[in-house]
């Protein structure tokens, strides 16, 4: 039987065809990608190196943070330091100049007996039969040394403080050096080789030199006439006994 449609406009719909996606064939393609050995080294390091730069940046951050810290903690250590440094140096000076004050008059005390050891020596030492005829000071004139003046320290240490800023004043006072000029005479030749040797033995004395020895008349006599040199040394002061001059009256 045959049908004939007389409506107009209808008609059978056209059936429409869709592609389907083949998920099959896909995965089946990158599954074979994925077995190449290079693209998974690749990968692979490609995120290695993306963790590597990322703890790297979160521990730069962090070190730079704690070194700002640090530097600002240190800046104001510096600042409050530098005022207790300056009050430090200020305080040592004034140490340093009382100290050499005190070093100053220490020594011009000790001075004053130089002239009362030397006899006293020279006189236990002067054997029999045996005169002087002068003792004095020879070489350089005494107080030749200013000692008032404050000497530049050139050793290592001070040029050390002198470069960080810390200039130490030098607080010893230089000494100087005492030569004395014995002369006399005797009637034994060899009393002079014992007043050398006696001379040496005591602690006040060192580098006792005979200058000259001659002969000479005294009073119809012939006699030796000697002349020495005698280096002062300034003893420990453990050495000295100091005590007072008494005299007993009767």
């Amino acid at each position: 039987m045959i049908e004939i449609n007389l409506i107009p406009g209808a008609g059978r719909k056209k059936a429409v065809r869709t592609k389907s996606v083949d998920f099959s064939a896909f995965a089946a393609g990158f599954s074979g990608r994925v077995k190449d050995k290079f693209l998974i080294g690749a990968i692979a390091a490609v995120v290695v190196s993306a963790g590597a730069v990322g703890v790297l940046y979160v521990w730069q951050t962090a070190q730079a943070s704690t070194l700002d810290e640090r530097r600002e903690i240190a800046v104001r250590d510096s600042t409050r330091y530098a005022n207790f440094l300056k009050d430090r140096y200020r305080a040592e000076a004034k140490r340093d100049t009382l100290l050499r004050q005190v070093n100053l008059i220490r020594g011009l005390d000790e001075d004053r007996y130089v002239w009362p050891h030397v006899l006293d020596e020279i006189s236990r030492a002067l054997p029999q039969y045996t005169w002087l005829t002068g003792v004095a000071f020879a070489g350089a004139p005494q107080g030749s040394n200013n000692v008032v003046v404050v000497r530049e320290d050139t050793s290592a240490a001070a040029k050390k403080q002198q470069q960080k800023g810390q200039k130490r004043m030098n607080t010893e006072i230089p000494k100087d050096a005492i030569t004395i000029r014995v002369s006399g005479r005797t009637v034994d030749i060899q009393a002079v080789t014992r007043f050398m040797k006696d001379l040496e033995a005591s602690p006040y004395f060192s580098n006792v030199q005979l200058e000259k020895s001659e002969l000479a008349v005294e009073q119809g006599k012939e006699v030796a006439q000697f002349q020495l040199t005698i280096g002062y040394t300034r003893p420990d002061s453990t050495m000295l006994h100091r005590v007072p001059l008494t005299l007993s009256v009767r």
